[in-house]
């Protein structure tokens, strides 16, 4: 996802076990955004019926550090995954010089 012209969210669907099910792109942005709607996220998790789930989505300037629009996205999603019992294990953003877990850096969890 490093090399993508555009921003892209992707969501790993996990079962009881952590393993994965499935890794469906949810959204495809524009070269500095990408609205992310929790309903569209959490779908897969739903269609899979997954115990938990990852999201994904890289910054196509490369820079990896995660943005006050991706804090504020991770806390609605944390929320939203409490009340559909699908808890969400990590928000990454992926850019050229590797990538950063929000759940690492205490952010939005």
């Amino acid at each position: 996802m490093e090399d993508l012209d555009q921003e892209q969210v992707r969501v790993i669907t996990l079962d009881t076990k952590n393993r994965i099910i499935s890794c469906p792109m949810v959204y495809q942005g524009t070269l500095n955004s990408s609205p992310v709607r929790p309903a569209e996220v959490f779908r897969p998790a739903i269609l899979d019926n997954a115990h938990a789930i990852i999201m994904v989505h890289n910054h196509p300037s490369g820079d990896v550090t995660p943005s006050r629009d991706d804090v504020r996205v991770t806390k609605t999603l944390v929320e939203a995954g409490r009340i559909l019992e699908v808890e969400l294990l990590d928000h990454i953003v992926v850019g050229r010089s590797g990538f950063t877990s929000l759940k690492e850096r205490g952010l939005g969890f």
